[in-house]
Parts: C-alpha cells; sequence; structure tokens
C-alpha cells in the first residue's frame, strides 16, 4: 500500500499542483505548504521545484517574480489554459482508472 501511495503523490506531483494554480497563483512553498494541508502530505522540496520547471518549461505554468515590501522578490506560478486543458485530461483519467477498478 505504501508503494501506491508514494505512486500517486510525490511520483505525480504535477496535478496537485495544477489544482492549485486553478485556484489563484502561488510561490513554491506556498505550494508544498498547500499540498500538505490539503492532500495530506508534503513533497519533496527539490522534487517540487522540478516539477514546477517542467510545468514552465512545457508552457502549462507560466512564473512572474513579485516584489515584496522589504522583503526577497517571490516567483510567482500562474496556471495557463494548456495547463488546466492538462489537468482536466489527468483528472479525467484518474476518475476513469478508479471506475474501471470498482467495477
Amino acid at each position: 500500500m505504501e508503494r501506491l501511495k508514494k505512486k500517486t503523490t510525490a511520483e505525480v506531483l504535477w496535478p496537485y499542483i495544477l489544482k492549485l494554480l486553478k485556484e489563484r497563483p502561488r510561490y513554491g512553498y506556498e505550494l508544498r505548504q498547500e499540498v500538505s494541508k490539503r492532500f495530506g502530505w508534503k513533497p519533496p522540496t527539490v522534487t517540487s521545484y522540478v516539477v514546477l520547471h517542467r510545468l514552465q518549461r512545457g508552457g502549462y505554468v507560466v512564473a512572474e517574480w513579485k516584489e515584496q515590501r522589504g522583503k526577497p522578490a517571490r516567483k510567482y506560478y500562474k496556471i495557463t489554459k494548456k495547463g488546466e486543458e492538462l489537468l482536466r485530461e489527468g483528472v479525467k483519467y484518474l476518475k476513469d482508472i478508479c471506475a474501471k477498478l470498482s467495477e
């Protein structure tokens, strides 16, 4: 069971990230904290940033540096239309698998 949990969480982090970004733009650390809070597991730090980089490179998210008063700038990520489509397809695929396993 632990293997299944790992395969559907840390190894497939992108749907969780896109789901959160669909709500509003967020920065990397905030995404990690929100995944932990909302989905009950904490993604590894390096993995989170690797996934964000790949999503950005694929055109699924865009990034923008935002200045903060008296603090370092933060890199905020925003989902694109292409990212929203990927999320829809991913959720549909997962629902289909669950339905087939439940038959």
